[in-house]
């Protein structure tokens, strides 16, 4: 791919793989010009630029086999800290997405509809029980019947765009103080405590989830607290069946702990 690349850019650039998952992002630089290039992006990308949410867009190329490559400003920066993500500028930027309607219309003119928290829960039971997970772990047959017990409390919420992969390694804070979010392949139209939950629950201490939810701009209270676990249960068993589909044991485990801690807390202070 990196050939193939720099026989479209030409060969005065130096192409190089950016790491990821997919293995469809690069770099690319030629003298002082640098660009992040990425293979096969969603449209979306166009409108995520121009709300200055992502790095901006410089062009798009289709190339003869199909395959559309974009190429985005690289920007000097760094990846946010652990103990950053209790910053305003974060709040805020998660805010501005939630609030976007042009966000919204241009997803949803991508085919993406919200989905109810039940077709998410029956999806979710539906993989795990292809892959035998649910008859393997006891943890997952537990989180499945807390998941059940707790659906209604997902109703009537309205639903807005959410990144769907909110950690520190997606936020870019560049050198001239600038925030993006990055990473935009698990964008879905739900419930915004679906993103922030993430945050409230992996970054920021408990006796801070208040002040945090307040630059957000939401008041804590009983359903936010009940709907942001039973996301965070059905988010981890996603990954677990991911992980299990690509062979990867370490990083089951690891996500199985995790879900024992949820379903802890779920026993504990939510059903008891």
């Amino acid at each position: 791919m990196v050939d193939w690349l720099k026989r479209v850019l030409g060969n005065e650039w130096d192409v190089s793989p950016a790491g990821g998952l997919t293995g469809d992002a690069y770099f690319a630089i030629r003298n002082e010009e640098r660009l992040f290039l990425k293979r096969n992006s969603s449209p979306f990308l166009a409108v995520l630029s121009a709300e200055e949410i992502v790095p901006k867009l410089i062009w798009t190329k289709r190339m003869e086999n199909g395959d559309v490559i974009t190429a985005q400003e690289w920007v000097e920066g760094r990846e946010l800290k652990h103990n950053e993500m209790g910053d305003q500028k974060v709040a805020e930027l998660i805010r501005k997405i939630h609030d976007s309607q042009e966000l919204l219309h241009m997803l949803m003119r991508l085919g993406k509809s919200p989905l109810s928290a039940d077709a998410q829960f029956q999806m979710v039971k539906r993989r795990l029980d292809s892959i035998d997970l649910v008859k393997l772990y006891p943890e997952v047959r537990t989180a499945l019947q807390y998941l059940e017990e707790l659906l209604q409390v997902t109703d009537e919420q309205t639903p807005v765009v959410c990144h769907g992969d909110l950690n520190h390694n997606n936020l870019l804070m560049t050198n001239e103080n600038n925030l993006y979010l990055v990473d935009w392949d698990n964008a879905r139209i739900a419930d915004p405590v679906i993103d922030y939950g993430m945050v409230l629950k992996w970054y920021i201490p408990t006796e801070e989830w208040d002040n945090w939810l307040a630059k957000y701009g939401v008041t804590n209270d009983k359903n936010l607290y009940e709907r942001m676990y039973w996301y965070l249960i059905l988010d981890t068993l996603r990954y677990i069946s991911w992980h299990s589909e690509r062979n990867e044991p370490v990083k089951v485990t690891e996500r199985l702990r995790d879900l024992q801690e949820l379903n802890m807390h779920i026993e504990d202070f939510i059903l008891s």
